[in-house]
């Protein structure tokens, strides 16, 4: 099956305390199945992890989990996904969510969330990539790390080009159509995967 691209997702393995992180992550899981866009995330059933897989699944999307060996031991892993893809360690888990992915979304989420998206922010920095990296910011969740990334820039470790290392998206529907952008394939009248 043919994809017009993957999207990887970084976010929660927690609900969080507002009723829209999860709406979010539904929504988002929803909108990529339907343009025929396949997820690539971190393979848990869990949190804002398991409602984006979940609702990607429920329209038929394809959804790549990727999970390391220690994690499966916890019982967190999802079962119900297309394909779950066991690693090593941490490191290597984002090394194959970076080889599958085309572009890269931030969620709300916690430490494993910010550290994800630094880390592929940094590799970005660096120019060993220049793929999308996009914020969605749900009810503010983008503004912390934002924030932290100015300080950086205010304090001189950090020049003022990495601002546009990133975008920021204000909300799921946004998120969808500038990743059509991004993805033109998916753009296109007519185009789902599911007839392939």
């Amino acid at each position: 099956m043919d994809f017009p691209g993957s999207v990887a997702v970084f976010c929660g393995s927690q609900p969080g305390l507002h009723p829209g992180f999860r709406a979010s992550a539904e929504a988002l899981g929803a909108g990529l199945a339907r343009a025929g866009l396949r997820l690539i995330y971190g393979g848990g059933r869990v949190g804002l992890m398991g409602a984006l897989a979940d609702a990607a699944r429920a329209e038929g999307g394809q959804v790549i989990g990727v999970i390391p060996e220690f994690l499966t031991r916890f019982e967190v892993a999802h079962e119900g996904l297309s394909e779950l893809l066991i690693t090593d360690s941490m490191h290597s888990r984002k090394q194959r969510m970076f080889d599958l992915a085309d572009v890269f979304v931030m969620l709300p989420g916690g430490l494993g969330t910010l550290d994800e998206t630094i880390e592929i922010l940094t590799w970005r920095q660096l120019r060993l990539h220049d793929k999308p990296i996009l914020l969605c910011d749900v009810e503010g969740s983008a503004r912390p790390l934002e924030a932290a990334i100015d300080a950086a820039i205010t304090h001189g470790f950090a020049r003022a080009e990495v601002r546009t290392l990133f975008e920021v998206v204000d909300g799921v529907p946004a998120l969808l159509a500038r990743l059509r952008a991004l993805l033109p394939l998916a753009a296109e009248p007519g185009w789902d995967s599911r007839r392939l």
